[in-house]
């Protein structure tokens, strides 16, 4: 019966100069996990394996090595972004010391592990680290699961405004506080007779004037004032400026935006187009014609 392997798919990189060190923790790791093992006989070496290797999992570095030893290359690894966050555990026979001990977890060491090696130490050692990335991993799994979904989500909710803004029959623009034309709806651009890309950036003074006032500007004044300090102004009877010179009739309601601390960040303008409509004034009241009764009776 073939024994079930375990943690298939992990990567560990072993570092020593040593030959038959290395030969020997290959042996070792082979012996009780499935894991990928690759290695490195010198510091330069392994910082290279792993920049260049995908997905290293964990690092068994020896201190003691010339040139560079394990501290050093420890140092080269935690400055690059790739291999920063790769568990290092430190091998060594030597400086078994605290200090000896503080340096390397200073330097960022996950553990140490003494020689001669203990096979249930390093193989206690690789389980427990194993199951952090494996529960990392499925954390990994479900949050991008979740983003994915909130994603999706987001997506929906935006074509469905973007469908309802399109389809809707007034005109919407989206204004800055100062009054500039951020953004706009078909039905706005038809009834203006202007492409979207022509109609940002201009001033609302541009395509709008009031029905009593032949200034626009009054919009950006007395009415705004009347927005920051109500929120909304509705059906107000005024005019749009088309690209053609034409003006068009409306009934314009313009709604502000405020952030968490209150100030102003858009003005939401809504008109409808009221061309064809025939205006009836309160003041006209139905008068009674004069009536005169006249008394008819017989002569005598």
């Amino acid at each position: 019966m073939t024994e079930q392997k375990r943690y298939a798919g992990f990567k560990v990189l072993i570092v020593d100069d040593n030959p038959n060190n290395l030969f020997t923790l290959r042996s070792l790791i082979e012996k009780y996990t499935d894991v990928n093992v690759i290695e490195a006989d010198g510091g330069e070496k392994a910082v290279n394996l792993a920049l260049t290797e995908n997905d290293v999992d964990l690092i068994i570095l020896d201190v003691q090595m010339p040139e560079m030893d394990g501290f050093q290359t420890a140092s080269m690894l935690k400055v690059r972004k790739k291999t920063r966050d790769i568990p290092v555990i430190f091998l060594t026979a030597a400086y078994k010391t605290d200090e000896f001990q503080q340096k390397g977890y200073d330097l960022g060491a996950a553990d140490y592990l003494l020689k001669p090696i203990d096979d249930n130490l390093l193989l206690n050692k690789l389980t427990a680290y194993f199951r952090l990335i494996e529960k990392e991993r499925a954390l990994n799994v479900l949050l991008e699961e979740k983003v994915a979904q909130r994603t999706a989500e987001l997506e929906q909710i935006r074509r469905y405004q973007e469908r309802l803004l399109n389809t809707m029959g007034e005109a919407l623009l989206v204004l800055s506080p100062e009054g500039q034309i951020k953004s706009t709806n078909p039905a706005a651009q038809k009834m203006l007779g202007y492409k979207e890309t022509e109609l940002v950036g201009l001033s609302i003074g541009d395509v709008f004037e009031e029905a009593e006032d032949e200034q626009a500007g009054a919009f950006m004044g007395t009415w705004l004032d009347a927005m920051i300090r109500t929120g909304v102004v509705r059906d107000v009877e005024a005019r749009f400026i088309a690209k053609n010179g034409s003006l068009v009739p409306i009934l314009f309601s313009r709604t502000a935006m405020v952030d968490e601390t209150g100030i102003v960040t858009d003005i939401i303008c809504i008109a409808k187009n009221m061309t064809g409509y025939v205006k009836i004034d309160d003041d006209d009241d139905l008068s009674g014609s004069d009536i005169s009764a006249s008394n008819t009776g017989d002569s005598v």
